[in-house]
């Protein structure tokens, strides 16, 4: 009995020494391996921090090409004859109506027509009317008294003395009975002056002087005669 009780002991003990040394084996591999992994990792993190480090120094080395490239050409262009783009034309005005953008109808292009002139806005009133004449050539609002607005704000915009010609000899052309057409006459002529045309100015001074002396359009149209002709005589 005894003997079987020593033999059991002994047994016990070698299984559980056995089982020890395999579990320090073990824990010895796994330690190793994590030895491993870490200097690996840390291997990694090393390379990871210089190609930061170059990423870094290759961004500064581009900002200051790219700093190099924009102050050469600045250069250049400072070196270079300005020239104005051939074809891009500069607009002759600033666009009041935007017509494409609104597509305004005639009786709105008259309406602010009308209130522009009202308040003397004669450039904005000018390019309302002359859009609504154009665009709408046999409107029934287009008459001799539109006509004559739109002519006499063309020229008090010091800008559209064209304008004002072409609606003022419509009038003149098409209503030779209007109560404007006498005023049409004395605008035209003095528009056509702003642009040169002094013969045309001269002759209709001479039709006053002989069919209208005793009207107000002739008293208006003698001063500017008498301005022009002492412009010409100094």
């Amino acid at each position: 009995m005894k003997t079987f009780a020593f033999t059991t002991f002994v047994a016990v003990g070698f299984v559980a020494t056995m089982g020890s040394m395999g579990f320090f084996k073990d824990l010895k591999s796994s330690l190793e391996k994590t030895h491993q992994y870490e200097k690996v990792s840390l291997a990694m993190s090393k390379e990871n921090r210089a190609l930061k480090k170059e990423i870094t120094e290759l961004k500064f080395e581009m900002e200051k090409l790219r700093t190099k490239n924009n102050f050469l050409s600045l250069k250049l262009e400072d070196k270079m004859p300005k020239r104005a783009v051939a074809s891009v034309p500069k607009p002759e005005h600033q666009d009041l109506v935007a017509y494409d953008v609104y597509k305004w109808g005639a009786d709105k292009l008259l309406a602010i027509g009308d209130k522009e002139f009202h308040f003397r806005h004669y450039d904005k009133s000018a390019q309302f009317f002359n859009e609504l004449i154009q665009r709408f050539p046999k409107h029934a609002s287009v008459n001799d008294r539109v006509l004559f607005a739109a002519g006499i704000a063309a020229y008090e915009s010091k800008k559209h003395y064209k304008w004002s010609s072409t609606h003022l000899k419509r009038l003149v052309e098409s209503y030779p009975k209007s109560k404007y057409y006498r005023g049409a006459k004395l605008w035209l002529a003095l528009s056509e002056l702003k642009q040169g045309n002094k013969d045309y100015f001269v002759s209709t001074v001479e039709e006053f002087r002989e069919k209208y002396r005793n009207t107000d359009e002739w008293k208006i149209l003698s001063k500017h005669y008498e301005t022009f002709t002492t412009k010409l005589n100094p």
